[in-house]
């Protein structure tokens, strides 16, 4: 039952990682100072999203107890391990493309976003 709950969130975990992933020769060229601005904004919405759904997830799910009661913090984790995960691929395997960060930072406050997000929609 965990990945019937979970749908959504593996589905835009695919997306990240696909449009994440991709060579740089397959990026938009864009100035440095629109690249920063636009990259970290991305990413930050990538992973606010990401978080946001996982939570709800995990909390709709019966199968994993521990995760239903705590989601917010087993989100947190997974969400900001897959950000830094993705970054080590880009750096090692992906041509063209380097780990940074900023962009690890841009990923972490993402997920403290969707966490925001989640008690603003659901408890508060």
């Amino acid at each position: 039952m965990i990945l019937r709950y979970n749908l959504f969130t593996i589905l835009w975990a695919a997306v990240i990682l696909v449009t994440t992933l991709l060579p740089s020769s397959s990026l938009p060229a864009v100035s440095v100072w629109e690249l920063f601005s636009f990259d970290s904004f991305a990413h930050a919405f990538l992973f606010s999203v990401l978080t946001f759904l996982m939570i709800v997830g995990l909390a709709k799910q019966f199968t994993f107890l521990r995760l239903q009661h705590y989601p917010i913090r087993y989100a947190l984790l997974i969400s900001s391990m897959f950000g830094i995960f993705i970054e080590l691929m880009q750096h090692h395997f992906i041509p063209g493309r380097q780990g940074d960060i900023i962009d690890v930072l841009a990923n972490t406050i993402g997920c403290l976003l969707g966490i925001l997000l989640f008690k603003w929609i659901y408890v508060w």
